[in-house]
């Protein structure tokens, strides 16, 4: 039982950034439902590929997914597609992991890909620019501190931007990021096997 709230918990927590129209109405649909099997929902969006195609971004909340839990998704989440019908024409149906340069969709993607280069976009100014790339050093409740990859000349190295401010985000794919990611990945995996291993000697 105190499993099964964990993961409640860890799921509940907001996306910063979510989607408009038509691939936001199927968001609404779908994440009651992929929370209530234990992951989070990451992104949603209807593609013009092979006719059309309904991409379904989600994770652990440890942030691993594999293709078994793609698998689960799907099959979750196809019937409540099927009742509330939102898509007014045929589509295939893809659900996926976010990929190591993922889009950063909550505060705590911030916190746990610290020190990780990243470019975003802001919906207003935020020290004369909307677009910045650079490596996240800091996080708070309220928005992250990047030390910026190419600074103009007069500009500050660092910047601060709000969350409330954030429009779009997605990790850089660096040799760094791939081993972290990987690292992270393996130390998931592990933990999963022995709480596994656990549950099964609480068995016998």
């Amino acid at each position: 039982m105190s499993d099964t709230t964990q993961t409640e918990n860890a799921t509940v927590e907001p996306r910063l950034i979510v989607e408009t129209g038509l691939d936001l109405r199927v968001a609404e649909i779908i994440e009651p439902t992929i929370e209530q099997v234990g992951y989070r929902l990451v992104r949603v969006r209807l593609l013009a590929q092979n006719g059309a195609t309904l991409q379904i971004m989600c994770e652990r909340p440890d942030g691993t997914m594999t293709v078994e839990d793609c698998e689960q998704v799907s099959m979750a989440v196809s019937p409540v597609l099927d009742v509330e019908d939102p898509i007014d024409k045929a589509y295939h149906l893809e659900v996926s992991s976010p990929g190591i340069d993922r889009p950063m969709v909550r505060k705590s993607d911030f916190t746990r890909w610290l020190g990780h280069l990243l470019k975003c976009e802001t919906s207003i100014l935020v020290d004369g620019r909307k677009r910045f790339r650079g490596k996240i050093i800091a996080t708070d409740e309220n928005g992250f501190t990047l030390d910026r990859d190419q600074p103009a000349a007069g500009e500050e190295p660092t910047v601060v931007i709000p969350f409330t401010a954030l429009a779009e985000g997605k990790l850089i794919l660096t040799d760094e990021l791939i081993r972290d990611a990987l690292a992270a990945d393996k130390k998931a995996k592990a933990a999963e096997a022995a709480n596994q291993n656990d549950e099964d000697g609480e068995d016998e």
